[in-house]
């Protein structure tokens, strides 16, 4: 996972997501859609898929990596003017949240 601080929320919408502006250490935009809610021990984590530029065209044999989806895991907070933050969760959040989501996903199939 890059190591990713958000900028602002973004009150746009796509087609009723929720999409997630974040800036990496390089100052990077990268937006996001909130794909799923998970709560784990009273938090809430989101889990967050890119959106991709398509404008990108791909030649034969593009070995770019766009068509693969770039999936993260944010905690969701609440900052001191009560507005929702996603930050990085701590390896043992991640890994919580890991094994809530695998859980999701067994009770679905």
């Amino acid at each position: 996972m890059r190591d990713l601080e958000l900028d602002k929320r973004n009150e746009e919408f796509l087609d009723d997501d929720v999409v997630i502006e974040m800036t990496d250490e390089d100052g990077n935009v990268f937006y996001y859609v909130q794909e799923l809610i998970i709560p784990v021990d009273g938090e809430e984590y989101a889990l967050l898929v890119e959106v991709k530029d398509e404008e990108h065209e791909h030649a034969e044999g593009c070995d770019c990596g766009c068509e693969d989806d770039d999936v993260i895991i944010a905690k969701i907070v609440v900052n001191a003017d009560g507005e929702e933050e996603y930050i990085e969760p701590t390896d043992e959040e991640f890994e919580k949240v890991q094994k809530a989501y695998d859980k999701l996903l067994d009770e679905e199939e």
